[in-house]
């Protein structure tokens, strides 16, 4: 059977821009944020791709479209590394300019080559940073808080045979040229076009199935949220300019930091076992909770939807150790009071400048995955990390 080339891009432009309205309508819809979000900019990454490449097909001398389409597939494949990135709570800035540099080349590669350079015109600049970014997404998804989860792994699957694929591309391209039989067969534009269809599905069912594991949680926060300012929660950004005026004052002073990230687990199974009044009321009484019996003077913040972290300066590792764990037990007395003794899962993991150093992004990073492994560990409810 012979497939049109312009039939195959009209019906690989029609899913991924369905699959793409509908993620980015549904990214509205919560009001989501962080990966989300980013995930969204990616799949209108995608769209404009198969848009561009329609336009490329149909329009002879349209040698513009294969830059804009070019740039756009390595910068939904750059967006869905960053939104695994943000989902794990890692540092954004420079792998944000690492893909923006990435997108610049992938058109710039195209205009210098100009109207002469045909079809496959900068196209190495477009293959490699694709299997880059696939590749290094698929390592995200078995890191942090998505290594917890078995749909992430599908998603870290999806990434890696797209990494794969774009390998051997690249070698065939390479080796035997585009228009080898070889290359035309296992990798020229057809069947790339099915190959993006396939992950295309693929990775709006899981993206969507990995929001969805967080959203839901606002729903219980929310009325919480209201009432943080005066029960002494900042938000994220507020904490961050603390943190780091902290830090650089204990650094010059030889003091030990310690940051403390409190986890809630099991939200979505107490609502749906209990109903969503009594999730709502463990929420509250989560967050009130790490406001009362942490240190008076350590500064607490948002960190998620089901996440709490404080900063201060400690005396020395066993003070870091006791406070926290005056904090799980006081969390452990105060949540066995609501809904007839609902108690979630609470992982409380510290980070202290003695091992990790004085950069506050670090500290954070730490302290959330010592709480993830305290939380997904039953002996130990309370964790620090020591390097």
């Amino acid at each position: 059977m012979s497939l049109d080339l312009t039939s195959v891009l009209v019906f690989t432009a029609l899913v991924v821009n369905v699959s793409g309205v509908l993620f980015i309508l549904e990214t509205l819809l919560r009001r989501d944020e962080g990966a989300g979000r980013i995930w969204s900019v990616a799949f209108l990454g995608a769209m404009l791709t198969t848009l561009a490449y329609t336009v490329w097909i149909r329009i002879d001398g349209a040698w513009w479209a294969v830059a804009v389409g070019n740039a756009a597939f390595v910068a939904g494949t750059g967006c869905m590394w960053l939104g695994c990135r943000r989902f794990n709570g890692r540092r954004m800035r420079w792998s944000s300019l690492l893909v923006a540099a990435a997108v610049l080349a992938a058109g710039v590669a195209v205009a210098v080559e100009g109207p002469g350079g045909g079809d496959w015109a900068g196209a190495l600049w477009m293959f490699v940073p694709l299997l880059v970014f696939a590749g290094a997404g698929s390592v995200e998804c078995l890191r942090g808080e998505m290594r917890e989860s078995r749909t992430a792994w599908v998603l870290g699957a999806v990434l890696g045979f797209q990494s794969l694929y774009y390998v051997s591309r690249t070698t065939a391209f390479v080796t035997s040229g585009p228009d080898s039989a070889l290359f035309e067969a296992a990798f020229g534009t057809i069947s790339t076009s099915f190959l993006t269809v396939t992950l295309t599905i693929v990775a709006v069912v899981v993206t969507s199935v990995l929001r969805a594991s967080r959203a839901p949680m606002r729903g219980y926060l929310r009325d919480a949220v209201t009432a943080d300012v005066a029960h002494g929660i900042v938000g994220d950004d507020s904490f961050a300019l603390v943190l780091d005026g902290l830090c650089s004052r204990a650094a010059a002073r030889g003091e030990t930091v310690a940051v403390t990230a409190v986890r809630l687990d099991d939200l979505d199974q107490i609502s749906t076992a209990f109903g969503s009044d009594v999730a709502g009321s463990v929420a509250a009484t989560w967050r009130t909770g790490v406001r009362r019996y942490a240190p008076t003077n350590a500064v607490v913040a948002e960190d998620g939807p089901t996440g709490l972290i404080l900063g201060l300066a400690v005396a020395s590792a066993q003070d870091a150790r006791r406070q926290a764990g005056a904090i799980y037990r006081g969390l452990f007395d105060e949540l066995g009071k609501v809904g007839g003794g609902v108690i979630p899962v609470v992982g409380v993991g510290v980070a202290l400048s003695e091992t990790v150093g004085y950069d506050p992004a670090e500290l954070v990073r730490v302290a959330r995955e010592a709480a993830s492994r305290a939380a997904a560990n039953v002996e130990t409810s309370v964790l620090v990390d020591e390097g």
